[in-house]
């Protein structure tokens, strides 16, 4: 039986469906953030539609019912502070309750600053060690690769994080091995917690480096959600060859006016008026759709 085939959970929604669920989804990331106090909204809304289409576009296979479903397929957030948008696409994915986003950082709180495995079903691995995320990612597109299963991994990285050499050394060791069922994302929205990346340590073209290191490269509007998904689902029908890259071009802070491209907002949380007006120019948008 192809994994196509396989009786598992393949959320499939339609294309305005998932625009209304990245709308519905930045609001509950601001509104956990602003009831922690703390938090990484920019990163975090920058991501948001690649999360969707990933989790809501029929891309990824899982079943929250049965996390460790063996033919699922991983997705790693390498980027770990974006947290509260894996929180919230997994909670609207069944894997949780909704309600308890409003713990996101409390004491005792599943839903920890960094993602941690062995608090939460659906998070793979704990992260947020910036550069570790594709090294953890080969390990396990080479083991399933070395059994003959067919399930893909997907991970999801920043662009600052690429400043890490950890992440140019996963890099060669995937194209080194070939790994056709391995799948990186860059969030590029340009802006890391101490400014532009072009200022921090100047990426330069990060599609021709992995290029460089053989990987096939792919580039792609990280808010639109349907050319993510007809990319992605490329990938997953690769069945040999190099592992691929999506270089995703976003807007940290996307969906609100007054955070996008400031990276003031990377890991500052909304005070009451500010969640307001946030929120607030995110139901005009979603009115405007109806």
């Amino acid at each position: 039986m192809s994994l196509a085939d396989t009786p598992c959970i393949r959320q499939a929604w339609s294309a305005s469906d998932a625009q209304s669920k990245a709308r519905e989804i930045r609001r509950d990331i601001l509104r956990m953030i602003a009831h922690a106090g703390s938090g990484h909204p920019g990163g975090s809304l920058s991501c948001t539609d690649i999360l969707v289409a990933l989790f809501f576009r029929g891309v990824l296979v899982y079943d929250p019912q049965n996390p460790q479903f063996e033919d699922r397929d991983y997705f790693l957030l390498s980027k770990g502070h974006a947290a509260p948008a894996l929180y919230t696409v997994l909670a609207h994915a069944g894997f949780f309750p909704t309600e308890e986003l409003e713990s996101l950082r409390k004491m005792g709180s599943r839903l920890q600053g960094h993602p941690d495995s062995n608090l939460l079903e659906g998070i793979e691995v704990s992260t947020g060690s910036l550069g570790q995320g594709l090294s953890i990612a080969c390990g396990l597109a080479c083991g399933l690769m070395l059994q003959g299963r067919p399930n893909r991994v997907f991970v999801l990285l920043g662009d600052g994080e690429c400043e890490e050499g950890q992440v140019w050394e996963a890099a060669n060791f995937a194209a080194h091995q070939g790994l056709s069922n391995l799948v990186a994302i860059v969030d590029r929205n340009g802006l890391q917690i101490d400014g532009p990346c072009s200022e921090v340590c100047e990426a330069g073209d990060l599609g021709e480096k992995f290029a460089a290191f053989g990987w096939d490269v792919l580039h792609a509007d990280g808010h639109d959600i349907e050319a993510l998904v007809g990319l992605f689902s490329a990938c997953k029908e690769k069945e040999a060859g190099p592992p691929t890259v999506v270089i995703a071009s976003t807007v940290k802070g996307k969906g609100v006016s007054f955070m996008e491209g400031q990276v003031g907002w990377h890991g500052k949380a909304p005070n009451a008026a500010q969640l307001e007006a946030a929120l607030a120019e995110l139901d005009a948008k979603e009115a405007s759709c109806d």
